[in-house]
């Protein structure tokens, strides 16, 4: 079975359509209200890329997730997502810093991380490979809004 780039770092096997539908229904009527999940989409022609996750909202530092189509890539996207993340999390419920966990393999992510003055503060494992932990501080930038 062909796995698509886009699942080669998530910490788990996609689901199987019918099983992502029983989830996502079940999560409609008991909803989690520290867990986020946002549709990526294109301004200009409204195409959507991927998906985002902001979890453990409740905490100190809720847990930033990232993923996007392969067509997408080294477009800029991914850091404009995070950084809008971290913006959100700050402006909507006064968070100081997020956690970003990135395989270890997924340089592209890494950079996100570093580029947004992340710093390494743990290693996770899961069977489908290692992390690294980021923490990403609120930074406020100049081209914030």
């Amino acid at each position: 079975m062909h796995h698509s780039a886009i699942a080669r770092f998530m910490p788990w096997e996609p689901p199987s359509w019918s099983e992502y539908v029983a989830r996502c229904e079940k999560r409609v009527q008991a909803p989690d209200p520290n867990n986020f999940s946002f549709v990526i989409r294109r301004v200009d022609n409204r195409e959507c890329i991927g998906m985002a996750s902001f979890e453990d909202a409740d905490s100190v530092s809720p847990e930033l997730g990232l993923w996007l189509k392969e067509s997408t890539y080294r477009q800029g996207f991914g850091r404009e997502v995070v950084a809008a993340l971290v913006e959100w999390g700050h402006v909507t419920l006064a968070k100081e810093s997020f956690i970003y966990p990135v395989a270890i393999q997924n340089t592209a992510s890494r950079r996100i991380a570093e580029n947004l003055h992340g710093e390494i503060i743990g290693n996770r494992t899961n069977p489908k490979y290692d992390s690294v932990v980021y923490r990403i501080p609120f930074y406020e930038s100049p081209y914030s809004s």
